[in-house]
Order: structure tokens, then sequence, then C-alpha cells
């Protein structure tokens, strides 16, 4: 489920797909991944993720653009006010519950316990471009604006 950005969207988890489209220029979904973090930003969202998000993006960024752009990752994360929400054995139980209750679909471990998160902490959006938050049934943001 895609939605519009509205007043009243505080709480927004980042997915790997985002980070990755935010950072490298020549993904397909940098611009519109550059219009929802300057709409995030406008908006004043407390921006959410994992630390096995962190893990995943830096993986990528390592083996597609390079260490130093996979460090920079890290260090801009410290550094940032996105809060960066450790994984627990309840999270990862919840996760597996999850990957076994939808046969159809292709939840990674990391998607799923994104998945725990939002439903434990109650985060209301997912910035991503992955499909899976929304097969989940996850509200999705995009890049247009609305009421």
């Amino acid at each position: 489920m895609s939605a519009p950005f509205r007043q009243g969207l505080p709480r927004v988890l980042v997915d790997t797909s985002a980070y990755f489209a935010f950072i490298n220029a020549r993904e397909a979904n940098h611009q519109p991944a550059q219009a929802i973090a300057r709409r995030l930003a406008t908006l004043r969202s407390q921006l959410y993720t994992t630390n096995f998000v962190v893990a995943e993006t830096h993986a990528l960024l390592l083996t597609r653009l390079g260490r130093a752009v996979a460090l920079r990752f890290i260090e801009e994360i410290d550094a940032s006010t996105t809060l960066t929400i450790r994984i627990d054995e309840a999270d990862e139980q919840r996760a597996r519950e999850i990957i076994r209750s939808y046969p159809d679909k292709s939840f990674s471990l990391v998607d799923a316990t994104s998945f725990a998160v939002m439903e434990r902490l109650r985060i209301g959006a997912a910035f991503t471009f992955d499909r899976n938050f929304a097969q989940y049934g996850l509200l999705v943001v995009s890049p247009q604006s609305g009421t």
C-alpha cells in the first residue's frame, strides 16, 4: 500500500532500498528518494532503522559502490538523528513467524525483522522501494504530496 505524504506521518522506518536509492545517483529511484527525504525532513518525521538494515545497507554499498561510500554511510548514520533499533530475540522470533505465515511471499529475514519492529514500536510507515513492505500490508511513503 503506497500513500502520499500527509500531516501526521511522524514515525517512519527507513529500509535498505531507500538508503541505496538516496545514496546512489545512478539508481532508478534516486530522484524519488531525494524527494521523499526532503519531505520527511520538512514534516520533521522521526526516522528509525534497524541494526540489520544498517548491516545490509553497508554490505550492499561495499560491494556496489566501494569501501569509502560504505564507511561514509555508517559515519552518517552514527551522526544522524535516525534511531537505530537493535533487533532482539523476540523480533527475530516474530520475523520467523512472519516468514512461515506467508509461504507465497519471499520476505527476507531483514525485511521480516523490520516488519516486527514496526509492529512492536507502532511505526506507521516505511520509506522503502521494496514491494514486500506493501505486500505485508504496511504503509509505504511516496514522493507525491497529499493531504
